[in-house]
């Protein structure tokens, strides 16, 4: 008996000796080098450039501005601008407008102003603007195509943060596709709110009053939302570069001997 019990007691700890080194080569594994962990570290700093970006675009109003010409007869004139769910009409007086600018603006001039949000998100009705009518589904297109990237951006992000956090470094190529794919779709949100406004303003009321004539400039919304695009991108092409192994070219170049004098 008492032989039996040594041999047992012998065999646990054997058991518990190797778990602990394969917990040991598990954590040590997972573990990143400092130098890669830096550059980890310096990938999501621009992606979360990139990121804020894209929220303060999808987020705000200012993609396009719609102006009115200013020789109206009148003291006041109107302006527009919109973004993915909401629209603000302004009556600005022309004073105010600066003297070198036929049409009303910029949107940013205080005045009198009327926002509000879209109806085709909740009711499915079009909006109307100085007697032109938007193309609800050209516009609802944006907005989802928009909030998808911002979800796949934040699924990228959580990637990285775990590879940081829990070193699981598989994770840093999905990462770095779903940067690549939120680039992309913010891409293409763009090109389909372009459309939009070329849809809306063709679509000219024939109801009374007539519709003024109008002007459009994009807006600072929209160039964040190029250049959040763009810092996504990058952001997924350098995490995609940090999961390649290093110098895949050396095997493609043959090494050089010294050469005979």
């Amino acid at each position: 008996m008492m032989w039996s019990n040594f041999f047992m007691q012998e065999e646990d700890r054997r058991r518990r000796e190797a778990a602990g080194r394969r917990r040991a080569l598990g954590q040590h594994q997972s573990r990143l080098t400092p130098e890669r962990e830096g550059k980890v570290k310096l990938g999501l700093l621009l992606s979360a450039v990139g990121a804020t970006l894209a929220v303060l675009a999808v987020g705000t109003e200012f993609w396009v501005e719609l102006s009115t010409y200013k020789a109206n007869g009148s003291a006041v004139c109107d302006a527009a601008h919109l973004g993915l769910w909401k629209m603000c009409t302004k009556r600005l007086w022309q004073a105010d407008v600066p003297a070198g600018r036929d049409t009303c603006g910029p949107a940013e001039l205080p005045g009198e102003a009327n926002c509000t949000y879209f109806k085709f998100f909740t009711t499915g009705e079009n909006a109307h603007i100085f007697q032109r009518t938007t193309k609800k589904e050209v516009n609802l297109a944006a907005a989802v195509i928009a909030v998808l990237g911002l979800a796949v951006m934040a699924l990228g992000c959580l990637c990285i943060i775990m590879v940081l956090s829990k070193g699981a470094d598989f994770l840093l190529r999905v990462g770095a596709i779903c940067f690549g794919l939120s680039g992309l779709l913010l891409l293409v949100s763009l090109e389909v709110f372009r459309h939009s406004v070329q849809a809306l303003l063709q679509r000219v009321s024939p109801e009374p009053p007539p519709a003024p004539a109008l002007t459009f400039e994009y807006s600072w919304s929209l160039g964040c939302g190029v250049g959040a695009s763009l810092i996504l991108l990058l952001a997924g092409g350098c995490f995609l570069l940090l999961t390649m192994p290093p110098r895949p070219w050396g095997s493609l170049c043959p090494k050089l001997g010294p050469r005979a004098t």
